[in-house]
């Protein structure tokens, strides 16, 4: 990885490494393995977390648990109306912009791909934004991923008629799924 570019030094790459490979070391595990003070390494910690570089999140290993995942492929003449979509609904990981073929791809996940499917039909085959659409069903992941899943997803039912259910964010945000 580029230091300079990132503007990291080697010892705040070693330790975002040590801290991937086991995030429940304690600032004096690290201090030990580091030869530094467990105040120093406290500091350093502080420091990334306070950059925004180094961030811990709860989530759950989709390699271990029985879930669904979809990548969906967009090409849309509005990619922030979808960038904001992701930020309410509770099917939707996250999204990217891209360049090539597609704009947007989003990461999808529930334990049921008829939720999926359904998701998809609604917030995006309707959607006159949204001129392609592709989605791939994630079959396996080769290393543990882990991401935060909304688990009260598991308790809406999205149907083109309704949206998601009166619990999604995005669905209550727009008052109804169909687009103009």
């Amino acid at each position: 990885m580029n230091n300079k570019k990132l503007k990291l030094d080697e010892i705040d790459l070693k330790l975002i490494s040590l801290l991937q490979e086991d995030p429940n070391l304690t600032h004096n595990q690290i201090a030990e393995i580091f030869n530094r003070s467990q105040p120093a390494v406290g500091i350093r910690l502080k420091k990334l977390k306070d950059k925004g570089i180094l961030q811990f999140q709860a989530g759950l290993n989709l390699k271990k648990i029985n879930i669904q995942l979809a990548f969906v492929n967009l090409n849309v003449k509005n990619p922030d109306e979808i960038m904001e979509m992701v930020n309410h609904c509770p099917f939707m990981l996250n999204t990217f912009r891209l360049s090539g073929k597609y704009n947007i791809t989003i990461l999808l996940a529930n334990t049921q791909i008829k939720k999926l499917f359904n998701v998809v039909n609604q917030h995006f085959r309707a959607n006159s934004n949204v001129q392609k659409v592709s989605m791939e069903i994630i079959t396996d992941i080769a290393k543990n991923l882990i991401l935060p899943i909304d688990v009260d997803s598991e308790v809406l039912e999205p149907i083109l008629e309704d949206g998601c259910s009166a619990n999604c964010k995005y669905c209550e945000y727009k008052k109804i799924m169909r687009f103009k």
